[in-house]
């Protein structure tokens, strides 16, 4: 990994604060930790991404017409606001 890494990015290098590549979870392989640790990672930024992108939909008032509880909440609102505003029930979906 660490040849890896400074091939990869030069400037940082290989940067392992917690030593995660040199562990082994639950009894894997460390290639099999390391293959788990880099799907999380993905895997984390693709909700990142999700919830930003959700965001950015509330702040700029965007909402589909077909949705009853969308089309509740009043708009003009910010993002926080609009989840304080929906039904406790959308929540718990949500969660």
């Amino acid at each position: 990994l660490e040849a890896q890494a400074s091939k990869l990015n030069p400037v940082v290098g290989y940067f392992d604060p917690l030593k995660l590549g040199e562990g082994e979870f639950w009894g894997d392989s460390n290639a099999a930790t390391i293959g788990f640790l880099r799907e999380s990672e993905i895997k984390h930024g693709r909700v990142a991404m999700a919830g930003f992108v959700g965001y950015i939909v509330h702040a700029n008032d965007i909402r589909f017409p077909f949705d009853k509880i969308a089309t509740s909440v009043p708009t003009g609102l910010a993002p926080q606001a609009v989840w304080d505003a929906i039904p406790e029930a959308a929540k718990w979906q949500i969660i």
